[in-house]
């Protein structure tokens, strides 16, 4: 898992929303497509759409991504492969105004259920501060995959704390 490409997905997402961007690409990965599926149930996008170097038509941007009829990915394609994106805006401001990582490269958080549950209540739990804000999500990699926080105290299991979204 690279957190170093987890993080300039981070970046680019808060920046194409302060953009006010309705539609932005990134480079295709599962680590990233999980991320983003999350970001999807968490309601702070609209849409995944897989799709080559140049925007998909507005036909197929569907709310699950979607290879292009006849665009298999190969070998030979796959380093042009990319994710685009449809951002949510509510009144005129981004859904999505603040995104950043918990852990780094060089210091991984890794929480157990306890610290976790804690993390949701508003309460801080090492080097996570709680949840306090209206809409503020944290998202953590277990290996049922991604999910937020909430969602892996409910079902009982603990892992990275990848991502703050506001």
């Amino acid at each position: 898992m690279s957190l170093v490409n987890l993080s300039h997905l981070c970046s680019h997402l808060q920046n194409a929303s302060k953009a006010r961007l309705g539609l932005t690409s990134l480079p295709h990965s599962n680590l990233h497509l999980s991320l983003l599926h999350s970001l999807q149930r968490s309601g702070f996008l609209s849409t995944i759409t897989l799709g080559g170097p140049t925007p998909p038509p507005p036909s197929l941007l569907l709310s699950h991504p979607r290879d292009p009829a006849g665009s298999a990915i190969t070998q030979t394609n796959r380093a042009t492969r990319r994710l685009w994106v449809g951002l949510k805006y509510w009144n005129n401001e981004p859904v999505l105004s603040k995104m950043g990582m918990v852990s780094k490269p060089t210091r991984r958080i890794w929480m157990g259920v306890e610290e976790l549950r804690d993390v949701a209540k508003g309460v801080r739990s090492g080097y996570v501060d709680g949840l306090r804000g209206v809409g503020e999500c944290l998202f953590v990699s277990t290996d049922r995959g991604i999910m937020e926080v909430r969602e892996s105290v409910e079902r009982g299991v603990g892992g990275m704390v990848l991502c703050r979204v506001l």
